[in-house]
């Protein structure tokens, strides 16, 4: 197999980007002041343009490696590896993400707070691995191509569909289930269209994979990616507009009239030909690095700015108070802080595993000392005591 089928180094420095840029929007999204967000202001304007390509981005990259290396694996079949390997990471990051939206005084004092039940961006990602894995379970092994019109079929409906299920009213649900599916309640993300962006990057896998050793992958690659972006960033609009005329279906006008999902999916795709046009030059380690930690750069993030698990963030002190110069200034510091402190955090996780099991380990020894010392002090001021009723009552 060839060098370029064992590490797709663009992927990681696409996941670095999409991290990096997720961290920035974040930041600036969270505490800059109302009064600078211009939408005439041409660098505004730019800024938040970008930050909508951060989500799809890192939905369609998570199901494009997840895929691929499902696909990569020298066993197929339902005794293939990976799928035990998705299984626990997709339940680890439904796990996680419940865990940053926890609040440890609210719990102390026997309160949940309903933001506790938000569904955020590691609960859908969870959701799509989980999701992934059972459409691959479901096709027959070794049919790559069935795959590959599975995946891209329920990816099209899905973002076709948004007109549809997103006016549905999902008020007989449970809050705690509804929020997978709308955002009614507050939900930053649901399963339903994001996890479609999931289902293209397995679709974009499965073809990858497929044709991983023809020659001139990476240059035919960069083609489709620049047609199929350019395409639907500027012509999926009047496409779904001839149709909806031609065919009578009010579907298509509506999908027309707020066609954010396959705009993003352009734009996504021209994500991709850059990274691959510049594959050479993401091969260095710090690419790499991020690239393959970003789930604990996102935690990290999350504490900090948010206040995870204390409820005490930067947010909950310049919420929408920065002016442009602090706001950058702060994100660039922000951005800095949490890379550093993520791979410095996984460069050292073992030492501080072991470091943190002898500590509850201590403690665990000292509290059975403790425990074994109270209740030999109670059995003695009981057997004492009952001396002292009986001596009593003898008198």
């Amino acid at each position: 197999m060839k060098e370029q089928s064992k590490r797709l180094y663009f992927i990681d420095a696409m996941r670095a980007w999409a991290i990096l840029m997720m961290l920035q929007g974040h930041f600036i999204d969270g505490l800059l002041d109302p009064v600078y967000r211009d939408p005439s202001n041409l660098l505004f304007s730019t800024w938040k343009y970008f930050r909508g390509i951060t989500a799809p981005v890192f939905f369609t990259v998570s199901g494009f490696i997840f895929t691929y290396l499902l696909l990569l694996a020298p066993v197929q079949g339902k005794n293939n590896p990976r799928i035990r390997k998705g299984l626990k990471r997709g339940l680890e990051l439904i796990g996680i993400g419940y865990l940053l939206r926890t609040n440890l005084f609210g719990l102390l004092n026997g309160v949940i707070y309903p933001s506790f039940f938000l569904v955020d961006v590691l609960h859908c990602i969870g959701i799509a691995l989980l999701l992934l894995i059972l459409i691959y379970l479901a096709v027959p092994k070794g049919k790559i191509g069935r795959l590959s019109v599975v995946f891209l079929t329920l990816g099209v409906l899905l973002f076709a569909f948004e007109p549809v299920y997103s006016a549905w009213d999902l008020s007989f649900m449970p809050v705690a289930l509804a929020n997978y599916f709308t955002r009614a309640n507050g939900s930053v993300f649901t399963i339903i269209p994001w996890v479609g962006y999931a289902f293209i990057g397995g679709f974009m896998a499965s073809l990858f994979y497929r044709y991983r050793n023809i020659k001139y992958l990476y240059l035919k690659s960069i083609g489709v990616f620049l047609l199929g972006g350019v395409s639907l960033i500027w012509y999926s609009s009047p496409l779904f507009d001839w149709i909806s005329v031609r065919a009578g279906i009010a579907l298509f006008e509506r999908i027309a009239l707020n066609n954010y999902l396959f705009i993003r999916l352009g734009d996504v795709m021209l994500v991709f030909a850059v990274f691959i046009l510049l594959r050479g030059l993401m091969k260095r380690k710090v690419f790499l690095s991020i690239g393959q930690h970003t789930l604990s750069i996102y935690v990290i993030h999350f504490m900090v700015l948010y206040g995870s698990l204390t409820g005490i963030g930067l947010y909950q002190f310049w919420n929408q108070a920065l002016t442009p110069v602090q706001v950058i200034t702060g994100a660039l510091i922000f951005m800095t802080f949490c890379t550093w402190a993520a791979l410095s955090y996984n460069q050292h996780k073992q030492l501080l595993l072991t470091s943190l099991g002898q500590t509850l380990g201590w403690i665990k020894s000292k509290g059975i000392y403790l425990m074994d010392l109270g209740l030999r002090t109670c059995r003695i001021v009981w057997t004492r005591l009952i001396r002292y009723l009986t001596a009593t009552q003898s008198r």
